[in-house]
Parts: structure tokens; sequence; C-alpha cells
């Protein structure tokens, strides 16, 4: 079970993600983080023994069998949060400009698990307060997409994945994300959780597309254009 919807650790990254909001003006980077509970100095084990039956629970409280489909999204959602982490190390060590987008994405996608750990069915107003997920994560990706867009050159073809180990793994995060999107339009279809939560996935599908070319642009690498096999 990932971590983020185990209720006590998602209470953590809960509590955490609003200290680095507070002080999101200081200069200096905030990377730690408490795994300890209001009220609990211990830190809780990395195992809890609770699923060793094939159920997890919702940040609500509901035991559900793992193949559920919010734990498929959830799984799907933190594959792709590690694929974007995976490629960032490529970008990192290319000197790319952009992965301070691909730091925030990764916040973003933990607010995305908490939603999605939240069917609103059982929630009361404590946990939507706590998990609720807004628009303005689509108006960054919406603009770091038009602004990457306008050095890129016209695409008149189909790209294959290339152009270097940076644009390819961040392809590879793309079909990730394509992935995740498909698991969740469902739940957010039955109500269950929020919409723009999709509509940040399918956003964020095009940011990666757009910013896998411009690594391979920023790298002089050239991308592979289709061409039907003869």
């Amino acid at each position: 079970m990932a971590s983020f919807i185990k209720p006590c650790i998602l209470h953590c990254f809960l509590r955490t993600g609003r200290q680095i909001r507070q002080r999101k003006t200081r200069e200096t980077p905030i990377f730690w983080r408490s795994y300890t509970c209001d009220g609990d100095k211990k830190v809780p084990k990395i195992y809890t023994k609770t699923g060793d039956k094939g159920f997890s629970s919702t940040f609500t409280g509901e035991r559900r069998p793992k193949e559920d489909h919010i734990f498929e999204a959830l799984g799907n959602t933190d594959e792709l949060s590690a694929a974007i982490g995976l490629a960032r190390e490529f970008c990192l060590e290319k000197g790319h400009t952009f992965t301070h987008q691909l730091d925030k994405i990764q916040c973003v996608l933990q607010d995305v698990g908490s939603n999605i750990a939240t069917p609103l069915s059982s929630a009361r107003e404590s946990h939507l307060t706590r998990t609720k997920f807004t628009a303005t994560a689509i108006a960054d990706l919406e603009g770091w997409i038009d602004t990457l867009t306008e050095e890129l050159p016209p695409l008149t073809n189909f790209i294959l994945p290339s152009g270097g180990k940076s644009s390819t793994a961040l392809h590879v995060a793309r079909t990730v994300c394509r992935r995740a999107e498909r698991s969740v339009a469902p739940i957010v279809r039955s109500g269950e959780a929020d919409p723009d939560v999709a509509r940040f996935l399918n956003r964020l599908s095009d940011y990666l597309f757009t910013v896998a070319r411009y690594a391979a642009l920023k790298e002089n690498n050239k991308e592979k254009i289709y061409k039907r096999p003869e």
C-alpha cells in the first residue's frame, strides 16, 4: 500500500505540505519532513501488516480490496511520480533549467494521491478540507507548456520517444501519466474524486511531451521521426 494512503502518514504529508506552503517565500528550500503524528512522538514503522489479507484503507477509513479502482489509481500515480523522479535525475545531469518544475509536479502528485485516497462518498468535511485539490497547478502547467513551445520548432510529424536519455525518460513518464489518467477517469465520473485531478493529469501528459522535446532541443539531440516501415 502506498505510504500516502495510510491515514497517519497521510496526515503528516498534509501537515508538512502546509508548512512548506507557509514558508515557500524563504530563499532556502525545505527538504525535511516529519514522519511523526500530532500527539505521538514515535516514528511509525513502514510496515503495518494491516494489508496482509489483501485489503487496504482509504483516508476516510474504508477497508477496500487492494484491486479496488482507488488503489489502482493510487499505484499508477505513485509510479508516475517515480518515473518523473528518474527523468529528473537525467535532466539534472544535463543542467536543464526546468527541473524545479518537475520538483513541483512531484509534490502536486502527492496532493493528487491524497484526493484520490479520500472518496467523497465517505468523506467528512474535515477530510475534504485537508485533501481538496485546486486548479492552480493546472494553470502552472499551461503556462510552462506555452513558454516551452515558443522555443520549439513546429510539430509536423509524429515524434517517437527519443532525443537522448533526458527526453526519452520524460516520454516514459508521459506514457505512465496517460495510464494514471485512464485509471482516475472512472473515479472522477463516479463523483468520488475532484474533476480537477483528471484535468491535471491530462494537462501533465501534454507538459511531459513538450518538455521532452525541449530537453532534446537543448541537448542538441535529434528527435526520431516516425516513418512507415517499407
